[in-house]
């Protein structure tokens, strides 16, 4: 179940309290205090983003920029496999190349929408994209306060394509490029918290689906629990590339082929069960997972702290993590031997998912990819 609001509020008050513990500068301006002077145009870049891009919301453009974080960062190999140096921002700076790479299909949404605030911002490319996507996360309920540390260098050459995994790829390959990126396969599972706020509109061109979550646009387990249930349909088209049967595909609800794979496989299946219910293990192992892909391929000793900079996220919606109407036990595909948590009914009429905000599923008139 989710975690005691008190308790997460008591966390969010002390990460707030911390910061008033170190010594500040004050900004030009004197709007904003921030604890390194290097960091006061990261205050000033945070009210710009949530005014002209995010509006303050856990909408498409938090969804989009969130993606654009892990395949701008995930574009590194330790191996020599591919060309890359990382969490760098050569998604923007070699866009012309990058986007043109399959795995990186409607990411040029999220690369056109930051391009103008590289040159209004003394900022590079890498801090660019990694602070827009923590500050986009927490206009999202139940997302945990993540952490920014500013001084990538900007990208000298293009990340080689092949970086990124794909839907449709096998578990062994998303461990191996995973591993050869540096994240174990439970940082992977933690990392796949970010699917429940996301949307795919490139795996089924003929519908636009929130994949997974039946509560849009909030962190919370319902996505963990969901992956395991039963594939009983398509909510399109059937057959599609990446994507297998989804549980409830009367919702509008998709499955990306990875995630059924992953929740299911020997090396994950536990670290997946565990956070079937418990939001607060979920929100601390999203944080920690993405603090270690923000600074992938960097050297974060000579990183500055910024993290005073991002916004204090909203509160977990008050529920609990239910099973869909008429779903229960019997529907979970259940991998790992430890004792399955106990999950509450849904009691209530669930309603159907809007892809678009006038309730319609045309991908060509709003939405983004998950993958």
């Amino acid at each position: 179940m989710f975690a005691n609001p008190i308790v997460v509020t008591l966390c969010l008050f002390a990460s707030t309290v911390s910061a008033t513990l170190h010594k500040s500068t004050k900004c030009p301006g004197g709007k904003y205090a921030a604890r390194h002077q290097e960091c006061c145009v990261f205050y000033e870049l945070a009210e710009d983003l949530q005014e002209n891009l995010f509006d303050r919301q856990c909408g498409e453009d938090t969804h989009e920029v969130l993606r654009l974080t892990f395949h701008d960062a995930i574009g590194y190999s330790k191996s020599g496999a591919g060309r890359g140096t990382g969490a760098d921002g050569s998604m923007i700076l070699y866009d012309y190349v990058e986007t043109k790479y399959g795995a990186n299909a409607g990411i040029d949404d999220s690369v056109d929408a930051l391009k103008p605030y590289l040159s209004k911002y003394s900022v590079t490319a890498g801090d660019l994209i990694q602070f827009a996507g923590a500050v986009g996360v927490s206009n999202c309920p139940g997302a945990p306060r993540l952490e920014f540390y500013a001084g990538r260098p900007n990208a000298q050459y293009y990340a080689d394509d092949g970086l990124i995994p794909e839907a449709q790829d096998s578990v062994d390959k998303i461990l191996a490029r995973m591993a050869d990126a540096g994240f174990t396969p439970q940082e992977l599972v933690h990392l796949l918290a970010s699917h429940t706020v996301a949307r795919a509109d490139h795996v089924d061109p003929t519908k636009q689906h929130v994949p997974f979550d039946s509560t849009p646009f909030t962190f919370d387990t319902q996505f963990y629990l969901e992956v395991l249930l039963k594939g009983t349909g398509w909510p399109g088209s059937a057959n599609n590339t990446g994507e297998v049967p989804s549980p409830i595909p009367q919702l509008g609800e998709m499955r990306l082929e990875s995630d059924f794979a992953i929740a299911r496989d020997s090396r994950t299946a536990c670290e997946w069960q565990s956070m079937v219910d418990n939001q607060w293990l979920m929100m601390s192992n999203f944080r920690s997972a993405m603090a270690k892909m923000a600074v992938t391929g960097q050297d974060k000793s000579k990183m500055i702290d910024c993290s005073d900079a991002v916004p204090i996220p909203k509160l977990p919606a008050l529920k609990f993590t239910t099973y869909p109407s008429g779903k229960g036990y019997k529907d979970v595909e259940k991998s790992c031997p430890a004792p399955f948590p106990y999950i509450l009914p849904y009691i209530g009429k669930e309603k159907p998912i809007p892809a678009c905000p006038d309730g319609s599923y045309d991908a060509s008139k709003c939405g983004s990819d998950s993958s």
